[in-house]
């Protein structure tokens, strides 16, 4: 079963996000449905119901999926939303064991930090020439790259080799430097 997200922007153009999906305990039949939920950029408030079976699980999704389409809530499409890529320069062309490991704990820290935020999905990461690209999906570009910068510093992941660009979501080649500002050469991924 998969996860349930949805948005609604209200009038003053706040954009409000909730989602639902159900996740087993390992090895049991029995498992949790989790209702998250909040104002996109904010750490979301959850609500969970333990010990559920997957058929009740199923009409709980209907039930907030229902529920979320009444309240005006809707599933966004790929073109609501902007690409956001976090890179790192790297010291060797391909990249190292180091470096490997700086993706893999990169992306274990932004899913987590942005999906209880509302604030998109990691999609994925590949290794260019000198760089590290990973590739996010955000409603909001502004707020992640924000919420981005405060992810990696806690995570104390290296800040001196790290740009952020954002581009729309029809064209990822029209990437336009966030982080750092000014820009000191254009922003590519190769």
């Amino acid at each position: 079963m998969s996860i349930v997200r949805t948005y609604r922007r209200d009038e003053d153009g706040t954009l409000y996000f909730r989602e639902a999906w159900f996740s087993t305990y390992e090895g049991e039949e029995l498992g949790q449905f989790v209702v998250n939920h909040g104002t996109v950029g904010h750490m979301s408030t959850t609500e969970t119901a333990k010990d559920v079976n997957e058929a009740t699980a199923v009409g709980l999704l209907d039930a907030f999926t229902e529920q979320c389409q009444a309240d005006g809530f809707a599933t966004l499409t790929d073109a609501d939303q902007s690409w956001v890529v976090v890179q790192y320069a790297l010291k060797t062309a391909e990249g190292t064991d180091r470096d490997r490991y700086l993706e893999a704990t990169a992306k274990e820290a932004l899913v987590g930090h942005l999906a209880w935020r509302g604030l998109g999905t990691v999609e994925s990461s590949d290794f260019a020439t000198r760089k590290l690209n990973i590739r996010i999906l955000s409603p909001e570009p502004k707020k992640a790259v924000s919420a981005i910068k405060t992810c990696l510093r806690e995570a104390k992941l290296d800040f001196t080799k790290l740009s952020i660009a954002t581009a729309p979501f029809e064209d990822v080649e029209k990437l336009r430097q966030a982080y750092p500002l000014p820009a000191k050469a254009p922003f590519t991924l190769g």
